[in-house]
């Protein structure tokens, strides 16, 4: 590439010259390409160890003048490709005009100046993405990518300087970050090491510090374990790689391949050495981060934050934290955990006001609310731009209006020092709090359906007022007080101070009354039902009678939902939980329905109306217990392994036992999917919901701990599974909430679980105490570094299953080994990612969908099949190789979708390593058959003027030739099949299962005939399959020989179908013929024996001797021509042009077959005296035609053909060399040695 010209030297130890002339040097870095010896090898050691960019550059131009000492650095390549063509241009367009000049000060500027234009106009397009990347940056991409044969579509995250064990030694090199690998490169005294991993196959990934290895990362895969150390800031690599191994797990997860943010702001100045990719993920780290923090809707960008204090009127401190701003929403942490949280949307603000400084209070903010609340905000660094940030946003949030039009903010920004600033314009709204939610809300059939106004607790309870309740009444009382007082000091609604009072407050319990209200406050759901308004309401109109297997399956489970509570008894509670479900499963069709969801939503639906129900669930599946209600649970199974590796922390004497009892994944799943509503009494698990919604997971583990740790004792001396599911069954089952209100819910639990000792009671606040007490050291920040490292060990588990399955549902008879398939399955899975992140494969289609069957999972396109086919298949045919690729997926492809699967992905491989050489040559014998051959590759056979004029019949054949080619071999079982299509009809599936079950055992009779052009064709593959093998003479011999001959059989076969049939028809249009004949055929069969060359004798059964037409009883002696009994026959061209080949053909006799044999499956070579057809240059006969049988019998006789198709081929080889270039799609440099790079 060019260079902005800068000074060098240019007489260096480093370099050598290969060009010069009077203006410019080409010089090569020693060490790179041929040669080099000790000192190469010094100079490629000190690159990789310095990084020196001439290891991006091993070949550069310089320019010089003849007096000055000075040189100029102005081109540099990376191949001798890409400098000589630099070179090439200095000397074509700068020489001759650079000879004119008299001063070399004015030839040094002309260059300068020439170099400069140059480089400006190959930028003059990229420059958006040319300012976002820095050269440094450029350099270190382009090193990657030429070092590891990585395509355009591969982008550098970021790199690293660390050191790589090889067993116990250290080697100095640079760790690549990539979207979607790991790579490293060192070259030390001629030892080169070059690592490539993918990160979807990284099964650990940690950073630890042992004896051996001082701090270091550690990556495991499923073969192979790497260390890499002595990194100059281990913490942002390892977190970056944390990252990308989390965005590759999402991939295989649900699919989604890494775009790049385009809606972050761009920096001002880019940092050197960081690229606009880490910035983007360090970006999406901040978001998750902040949207988890404060509970935020899931497309909640975070714009920054800074230091300050914030006044808390509550306690009149001044509390030091970190404000946040983002486009919706400003919010507060403080820098003790539980001292103050504070979210304030912006469609809540009216005012924002920049107070005047002091001493006492430096640079304050003064923000008010729609609810009369005002927040005050100090000590900010950048109030100016904070406020015009704060601006900015406000002018871009809508906001309803009274008469319900979403206008403009009307929100002011007051500055103190204009004095003559109107008077602040305050929005005269009713405060936006859900203190009387059920008033805000009532757009959905609320005259008609009483559950879009209340929660059914309301409808379903008795109001005998809290005075006849006694105690229990007085203590409900008592905790509606204390929250009421706590709204008065702390506010009320979205804004309130979240403070460590809120937390003890949750504890104790919320409620009944305000139960619904602070659920939608503390899980963040009421900020996104806000922002939404009639989307709910929308969505059920939308999926109302509207059917899918999520319908059927909620369908299903509605009655199981909570049938002890009477809300859940009538039609009112079903009918609710039917419209909440089926909304959410039509508005995430990824979800859809999950077992357990019923049972969280009954509970919702009880303490808030359907909309509040909705978007609760929204806030549960979406952000607070993420993947947990996806088809295969992996968030629950996440959080069950972060349970087993707390249990190993905290309670280790009962760790091993529990894991030899195999109690942990049985209870865990039933525990958080359902949020112990399914195993607790109701009015006590509805306790644990209020902890989890203000807390998180956090709570649930720690409860679930706290129960393991109350039955240590007994489940230490359980002998089984069963014995120990008992005893935490019964515990579970007396879990009680003595302050509840409610009239007690039966729990049917319990009937199943009650022994003869009277149970022992536990109060379910007693119990959230000791799990605070004991286990409160658990930090959200270590729950979210622990689930990333069960994330990798359980996604990845989930991929061995299902390459398991896959492997397990190809049959048998295939020919390959267990360990085969596996390696190809993971071979095939890769191709098929590598499609997602580097985006060649253009088809939606070919996109993972997790839904589908194992087997219809990863599928793969003609573009990958046939780059797979290239590097996997036994016949390589060099140049036509993407050819019979092409025909080979045709062939495969049995529905016509333009994409396959793994299983007939490995029927094509296994066609072509496995079986007898009559199995190989049927599959390359279809191969040139429709429809894997197309019309346009038969065409290429012959004159095109030819092909319109007489051949017209067999454009209309080719339809009818695809139905006979493709109903050849399990074809119908497919046709009419759509992959993936919706409401599939099971009976139609169990149909095509019963007819797979079914042995149809092809037979060589089954295979049409073959045309000449057909025959051409696979005669050009034959002679390509032989080219590169080490006995190509005798092959290409054999099969002259082979071709020749059966060439002078088709001709004698026309003649009989001449004669036999009375309409003469193209041999094409008559193998064309459905294999039903019409009764008129038939009847004209009887009458009329078929002639051996006819393609329809095969389908009139056994012929008998005596009907055998005399004509046809003749043989040809090798090499005369002549048949026994028949008149002369003139030699064609192609039987006299070598006559060495005529001694090699076979002899056929009468004598060596029986007659039956003759009449039924061999064509005999000859015919009465009659002039023969002489094919003329460029034209196909198209009345010639050959069957299966006879090219196999023709193969027979040379035994040269018949050891190359016997020959066996390791696939494992294939496989190995396979993943080694799977990644080879950019070519390296023609002129160079691949190896040591200088």
């Amino acid at each position: 590439m060019w260079l902005s010209p800068g000074v060098g030297l240019g007489a260096n130890a480093l370099w050598v010259t290969e060009r010069a002339n009077p203006f410019f040097v080409l010089q090569r870095r020693r060490g790179h390409g041929k040669g080099g010896g000790l000192t190469g090898l010094l100079v490629g050691t000190l690159d990789v160890v310095l990084d020196s960019s001439a290891r991006v550059a091993p070949y550069r131009i310089l320019h010089q003048t003849q007096d000055s000492q000075i040189y100029w650095t102005v081109a540099s390549g990376s191949s001798r490709k890409e400098i000589t063509k630099h070179w090439e241009w200095l000397e074509n367009n700068l020489l001759q005009t650079l000879s004119i000049f008299d001063s070399e000060e004015d030839i040094t500027t002309f260059v300068k100046g020439k170099i400069h234009g140059i480089i400006a106009e190959e930028n003059k397009n990229l420059q958006p993405q040319g300012d976002e990347d820095p050269g440094k940056f450029k350099e270190a991409e382009l090193k990657m990518r030429k070092q590891f044969g990585m395509p355009e579509g591969e982008k550098l995250v970021n790199y690293y300087s660390c050191s790589y064990w090889k067993g116990r030694v250290p080697r100095q090199g640079w760790l690549y970050l990539t979207v979607n690998h790991l790579c490293f490169y060192s070259f030390l005294l001629g030892k080169e090491v070059n690592l490539v991993v993918q990160w979807v196959d990284i099964t650990h990934l940690e950073k630890n510090a042992t004896l051996l290895f001082p701090e270091s990362i550690h990556v495991e895969t499923r073969d192979q374990e790497l260390f890499f150390s002595m990194f100059l800031n281990i913490g942002e690599t390892f977190k970056l790689m944390e990252q990308l191994a989390n965005l590759a797990m999402r991939q295989l997860l649900d699919s989604e391949g890494f775009l790049e943010d385009k809606a972050l702001p761009r920096p001002i100045r880019p940092h050197r050495n960081i690229s606009a990719l880490k910035r983007d993920l360090d970006a999406r780290a901040k978001n998750e981060c902040y949207r988890a923090t404060f509970r935020l809707p899931r497309d909640e960008r975070l714009d920054g934050h800074t230091s300050c204090t914030l006044w808390t009127p509550f306690n009149k401190l001044h509390i030091p934290g970190q404000m946040f701003i983002s486009n919706n929403y400003i919010c507060f942490a403080s820098k003790e955990e539980d001292a103050c949280h504070l979210i304030i949307p912006l469609r809540e603000v009216t005012i924002v006001e920049k107070a005047d400084s002091s001493s006492v209070l430096p640079s304050p903010l003064s923000i008010s609310t729609k609810s009369k609340m005002t927040f005050l905000f100090a000590n900010l660094k950048d109030r100016d731009f904070l406020v015009q940030r704060i601006s900015d946003f406000l002018q871009k949030t809508p906001s309803k209006q009274p008469g319900g039009i979403v206008g403009s903010r009307k929100a002011s920004v007051v500055d103190p020092s204009t004095e003559s600033s109107p008077a602040p314009q305050e929005v005269s709204e009713q405060p936006a709090s859900p203190a009387s939610p059920l008033n805000s809300h009532q757009s959905f059939c609320v005259q008609e359906v009483p559950t879009a106004s209340q929660g059914l607790l309301k409808l379903f309870q008795k109001n005998s007022p809290m005075e006849d309740l006694g105690a229990k009444g007085a203590k409900e009382k008592m905790k509606e007080e204390s929250w009421h007082i706590h709204f008065f000091e702390y506010g009320r609604g979205v804004c309130m101070y979240r403070t460590a009072k809120t937390r003890a407050l949750v504890l104790k319990g919320i409620p009944e009354s305000l139960r619904g209200e602070l659920w939608l406050l503390f899980s963040g759901a009421w900020n996104e039902m806000e922002t939404h308004p009639g989307y709910y309401t929308e969505l059920v109109e939308k999926s109302t009678g509207k059917y899918s297997l999520a319908t059927e399956e909620i369908e299903r489970d509605l009655h199981r939902s909570m049938p002890e509570h009477p809300a859940f008894q009538n039609e009112l509670g079903i009918a609710a939980l039917r419209r909440v479900l089926t909304a959410y499963a039509f508005r995430n069709p990824t979800i859809g329905y999950c077992q357990a969801m019923n049972i969280v939503t009954s509970v919702l639906l009880l303490y808030g109306s359907e909309e509040e129900a909705f978007w609760l669930l929204v806030a549960l599946c979406e952000r607070m217990l993420p993947d947990y209600y996806n088809t295969r649970v992996v968030g629950a199974l996440v959080d069950q392994g972060i349970f087993e590796e707390l249990t190993r922390d905290f309670l280790p004497q009962l760790s091993e036992k529990m894991q030899d009892l195999g109690v942990i994944s049985s209870i865990s799943l039933s525990w958080f999917l359902t949020l112990f509503l399914s195993v607790m009494p109701f009015e006590s698990a509805v306790v644990i919901v209020d902890c989890f919604f203000y807390e998180g997971i956090k709570v649930i583990l720690q409860v679930a701990l706290a129960i393991l740790d109350a039955n240590m004792e007994q489940l230490l001396g359980c002998s089984d599974e069963g014995e120990a599911m008992t005893v935490l069954g019964r515990y579970l089952d007396n879990v009680v909430n003595k302050q509840s209100v409610s009239p007690p819910i039966p729990h049917l639990h319990a009937l199943l679980t009650s022994g003869d000792d009277p149970p022992v009671e536990v109060d379910i606040f007693e119990l959230l105490k000791v799990s605070y007490e004991k286990f409160s050291s658990l930090r959200a920040e270590d729950i979210e570094q622990m689930r990333f490292k069960q994330r990798l060990k359980v996604i990845q588990s989930l991929e061995d299953t299902a390459k398991r399955s896959v492997v397990r549902a190809i049959p048998v008879d295939i020919g390959f080994s267990i360990e085969e398939l596996e390696d190809l399955y993971m071979v095939f899975k890769a191709k098929h990612l590598a499609s997602q992140y580097w985006g060649y494969s253009r088809m939606v289609a070919s996109r993972r969908d997790p839904s589908l069957p194992y087997l219809e999972q990863y599928r793969i396109d003609a573009s990958q099949f046939q780059e797979l086919f290239a590097s996997l298949t036994p016949w390589a045919c060099g140049s036509h190789t993407p050819v019979l690729a092409g025909r080979m997926f045709r062939l495969l492809d049995k529905n016509k979708d333009l994409l396959i699967n793994f299983k007939e992905f490995v029927m094509g491989m296994s066609g072509m390593y496995h079986g007898d050489l009559t199995e190989k040559l049927k599959v390359l014998y279809k191969l040139h058959l429709p429809p894997a051959l197309s019309p346009e590759e038969a065409e290429s056979a012959l004159e095109a003027a030819h092909y319109f004029t007489e051949n017209s019949s067999s454009e209309e054949a080719v339809p009818q030739e695809e139905q006979e080619g493709s109903g050849s071999e399990d074809v119908q079982e497919k046709r009419g099949e759509e992959k993936g299509t919706s409401s599939p009809d099971y009976r139609h599936y169990l149909r095509m299962w019963a007819k797979e079950k079914e042995v149809q055992k092809e037979t060589i009779k089954d295979l049409p005939k073959m045309n000449q052009e057909q025959f051409i064709e696979l005669c050009k593959t034959l002679y390509n399959m032989f080219s590169e093998d080490p006995m190509e003479q005798d092959l290409y011999h054999a099969i002259a020989t082979v071709a020749s001959l059966l060439l002078r059989i088709g001709e004698v076969g026309k003649k009989f179908s001449a004669r036999t049939v009375r309409k003469p028809r193209d041999c094409a249009t008559e193998e064309d013929e459905p294999p039903a004949p019409e009764p008129h055929q038939d009847t004209a069969r009887e009458h009329q024996p078929p002639a051996a060359g006819d393609p329809q004798a095969k389908a009139g059964g056994h012929m008998h001797l005596g009907k055998v037409p005399h004509e046809s009883q003749v043989v040809v002696e090798a090499g005369s021509g002549e048949g026994e009994g028949s008149p002369s026959q003139p030699l064609s061209d192609d039987e006299t042009k070598d006559d060495m080949s005529m001694s090699s053909y076979s002899v056929v006799s009468t004598g060596s077959l029986q007659c039956e044999d003759l009449a039924d499956d061999t064509v005999l070579v000859g015919g009465e005296a009659c002039s023969p057809t002489v094919r003329t240059g460029g034209t196909v006969d198209t009345d010639w035609c050959i069957s299966f049988e006879q090219i196999l019998a023709s193969i027979l006789t040379e035994s040269v053909l018949v050891n190359f198709f016997e020959k066996r081929v390791d696939i494992a080889l294939k496989i190995k060399d396979q993943k080694k270039v799977e990644r080879q799609f950019s070519t390296a440099s023609d002129h160079e040695q691949p190896g040591v790079s200088g």
